[in-house]
């Protein structure tokens, strides 16, 4: 995804708000895989980065799996994020 670039699924998505949080831009990979009715994504960064991205008693992970909630109604399937 180019750096002016609006997400146009939900791994651009996934990928665009943590390259917002994080300080090791170069360290973020994101990547999905279908399983049952709903989509997983990986998000995997700098280990000094992940509290960035879970944020305090996990307010900020939890406020991503709620825009990828949201994003889910499109797909009508479920979107589960888990930070690596």
């Amino acid at each position: 995804m180019g750096k002016n670039s609006n997400p146009t699924n939900p791994e651009e998505l996934v990928e665009y708000i943590a390259s917002c949080l994080v300080e090791i831009k170069d360290q973020i990979h994101v990547e999905s895989f279908d399983e049952d009715n709903k989509t997983i994504i990986k998000l995997t960064v700098d280990e000094s980065d992940k509290g960035k991205i879970i944020g305090k008693n996990g307010k900020v992970a939890k406020s991503i799996r709620n825009i990828l909630k949201l994003a889910s109604t499109k797909k009508n399937t479920k979107i589960m994020l888990e930070i690596l």
